[in-house]
């Protein structure tokens, strides 16, 4: 067997489904060990990379050059299982990363390179019983580091949630949690969108009922809330990177929602002023801007209005 074929047998009696015993998932193994054809498995090592270091390792050591938009797959289709199987860890040195960073890396698990050095000898079907009977432990054991990094969101009806860590997710969890209360008392989450799930709360049903198509929910702002009582839509953007609630973005919502009945709330949160400051050109008239660090203040950009929809002709 070469070293792909080995690969794929190692992966198997570790306990990874059929759709990793494939040469995308070996290669993904091989990389994290940094195994290249001719070394023995005794050596295998613990890099930490990056999806496209994998993909360049790929490419150098084994002569298979995966497209670019690849990566995804390998992301969702192999690592994310060689997660749940405890043969990888995702930013073991800094598990406060944010999923989107570009900096995300992952890591051969010690108890994983404990198994696969072994491979090929008469140790290797012991190493492998012991590490199926761990990784129940193991898997909770890092379940539990993962969850004491991820930061919480507890809607108005007292549902809980786990957003992946990172600014983006604090600062939506601030909305929630601080500025809908003191300025859309009752309020009804209606949708979140979160960096590693791409949504985590999705009232479709609601959604519908109040004019937004849901089939185009990857052009909702990253946060919607529905004010019954008043009949208004907040739509929040939370910016921490890109995506202020620009002129353009302003018309692409309009757009968006004509034939929703609700009147409209546009709202821009940051973090803190400085965040505000680097896009205070860029914020569309007619919107609201809520920054964290001032959780009881609201700037409105709507001229002589205070807070709520802007009525062209009212």
């Amino acid at each position: 067997m070469n070293k792909v074929e080995e690969a794929i047998v190692c992966l198997r009696e570790l306990g990874l489904p059929k759709a990793q015993q494939n040469e995308r998932s070996a290669l993904t193994l091989l990389a994290l060990a940094g195994l290249g054809e001719k070394n023995r498995w005794s050596a295998a090592t613990q890099p930490l990379l990056r999806t496209v270091d994998i993909m360049e390792f790929m490419r150098t050591e084994y002569g298979k050059d995966y497209k670019p938009n690849s990566r995804e797959t390998i992301r969702r289709q192999t690592l994310h299982q060689f997660e749940q199987a405890r043969i990888a860890d995702r930013n073991p040195d800094d598990p406060t990363r944010p999923t989107n960073s570009g900096n995300t890396c992952y890591g051969l698990s010690d108890a994983a390179r404990g198994v696969i050095v072994t491979f090929g000898t008469k140790e290797f079907a012991v190493t492998c019983e012991v590490f199926l009977r761990r990784v129940g432990s193991l898997r909770d054991s890092y379940r539990r580091t993962r969850q004491s990094v991820e930061v919480p969101l507890i809607l108005p009806d007292g549902r809980k949630f786990q957003l992946s860590p990172g600014d983006h997710n604090e600062l939506q969890s601030a909305v929630i949690g601080t500025m809908g209360p003191l300025f859309a008392p009752g309020a009804t989450v209606l949708y979140v969108g979160d960096t590693a799930s791409k949504h985590i709360v999705f009232e479709k049903q609601r959604l519908a009922s109040v004019g937004v198509p849901i089939g185009l929910h990857d052009k909702l702002p990253d946060i919607v809330l529905h004010q019954e009582d008043a009949g208004w839509l907040f739509l929040i953007e939370a910016v921490t990177s890109h995506g202020p609630v620009s002129e353009k973005r302003h018309a692409e919502l309009e757009s968006l929602l004509a034939n929703s009945p609700l009147s409209r709330v546009y709202v821009t949160a940051f973090l803190s002023r400085d965040d505000f400051r680097k896009y205070a050109g860029d914020i569309a008239w007619e919107t609201e801007v809520w920054i964290a660090e001032n959780p009881g203040h609201m700037i409105h950009f709507n001229e002589p209005k205070f807070l709520g929809p802007y009525e062209p002709n009212g």
